[in-house]
Parts: structure tokens; sequence; C-alpha cells
């Protein structure tokens, strides 16, 4: 077998799926905390957008309002459009990746709504190219409203016999996060946090204040208001140590949960 030519690299010859190889490494670097000061805060379709005026014209106004003392970055989901084109490509046979693309396109369309009931507030719509760009534009004063779809697209994971893509928009809220090292992550929905139960069927349903994601993965529940995936990667985070689920129909339980207030629930990493 002739040699294969290297660049000297402290990674040189490696596979970079051997096990233990980050042991022999010299030390990692801290990672860099691209905008530690940013709260990232997820605005769901099924849980905010699709309620209309009602909802969504106060909560404008409480974020634009919270966006002159803090720095936030606004994360918007899909909702009920996304479950109907899902039902139509699962029903067509359509693949994971496929159901990814498709679902995309919604979660945009509400971040450019949410960036326009924002717009008296400087809010303004950025795309994922745009995010490492966001410490320059806080500094110019705007408020940017992203869509929370992760762009794996056709690329998505595939979820077996499920066909509903693993990673949505809560899961893109979290990557977001994680990866710009921000201050918070707050997931906001309709409910006042995750229950043991549904709590539309079940009134008396348990509401779960603070949890590791070991213990909530051990619950094994049959439904939840946050996406599995968030909980699977909280695990072993770098930046992000705790995700909180708050109800944002509720005015001031954003600003709260920024300010470290328990105001619906806390899932930590451990």
């Amino acid at each position: 077998m002739k040699n294969r030519f290297e660049l000297e690299s402290g990674l040189q010859g490696e596979t970079l799926v051997r096990k233990g190889m980050m042991k022999t490494k010299r030390k990692i670097s801290e990672q860099i905390r691209i905008a530690p000061d940013i709260n990232i805060i997820k605005i769901g379709g099924h849980g905010a957008i699709d309620y209309g005026r009602e909802v969504m014209h106060p909560l404008c106004e409480e974020i634009g309002e919270l966006s002159k003392k803090q720095k936030l970055l606004v994360v918007t989901g899909g909702g009920g459009r996304v479950r109907h084109i899902m039902d139509i490509g699962m029903d067509l046979g359509m693949p994971t990746g496929v159901l990814a693309e498709l679902s995309a396109k919604i979660s945009e369309q509400n971040a450019i709504m949410v960036s326009i009931l924002l717009s008296k507030y400087n809010g303004t719509r950025i795309h994922t190219t745009d995010l490492l760009e966001l410490p320059m534009l806080l500094k110019l004063g705007i408020l940017p409203v992203i869509h929370g779809t992760p762009p794996y697209g056709l690329y998505e994971h595939p979820a077996r016999n499920e066909g509903v893509p693993p990673h949505r928009t809560d899961t893109g809220a979290f990557l977001i996060a994680e990866v710009l090292g921000a201050k918070s992550c707050i997931i906001g929905k309709n409910v006042d946090g995750l229950y043991a139960e549904d709590p539309r069927k079940n009134p008396d349903a348990e509401l779960i204040r603070d949890i590791t994601a070991k213990e909530l993965i051990r619950m094994d529940l049959e439904d939840m208001v946050l996406e599995p995936m968030v909980v699977q990667l909280l695990e072993n985070a770098v930046h992000i140590r705790e995700v909180r689920i708050i109800n944002c129909h509720k005015r001031g339980n954003i600003e709260k949960a920024i300010n470290g207030k328990n105001v619906g629930t806390i899932i930590r990493a451990d």
C-alpha cells in the first residue's frame, strides 16, 4: 500500500471516529460564545401565531418593548399549516427529507409576518446565513426574527416509520442558542409548561416545574409540549445547559424567564 500524503496537524492520520481520540489530543480550547448576551425566544405557530391578532398583537408589543432593554432573537414555528402539509405529504408517501423542506417554507412565512408585526421596534427578518452577523445587527438596534426549522432539508435524519422530521422548530431554536452561546433559550407555548399528561385532555395533569434531561427521557412520556430531540441534544450541549418552557400568552412571562424566574418548566442538562 502506498503512503498517503498528509498535512501536519494534531489530527494527522485520524479517522475522526476513533474512540478515545480526544483524550489523547491536546486540551481543546474553550468554545467562543458569539452572542453571549442574547436571549432566544421561540414563538410557536401552533402555540401562538395561529391564534391571530388576539394573541400576537399584545405578544409582539411585549417583545418589542422588552427588546429596548434586552438583546433578543425571535424564532418562529410553523403551526397548523405545517401539520396540514405533513399530513398530505405522508399520505402521498413523501420521504422525511422532503417533508422537512416543505415544512420549512411555512415557518419562514411566519417569520416574515412576525417581523412585520415587530417592524416599529426594528423587527427584521433574517436568514440562517445571517446568524454570524448578529453581533453587528444587535449593535445597529435591529430586533432579528428568524424561522426555526433547522437547515437539514433533504438531509434531515431518517425518521424510521414515523415520517415526521425529528428536527423541527423547537430543535432549531435550541441549536441556534447553542451555536451562538446565548444567554438563554426560552420556548413559548400555549400552556403553562411541561405536563406529565396533556392538560387539555386531563385538567388534573401534573405540571413538571423542574427536571433533568435524563429524568425526562426515563419518564418516556406519551406526549410532550416540547420536541423530544431538544431533550436529547440538551444532554451534550456545551453552552445551553437548560431550556425554559413558558406560557407566552401570559404577559410578563418572557421577561420573568429572562431574569431567571421559573414561570413554567425548566429542563436542565444535569
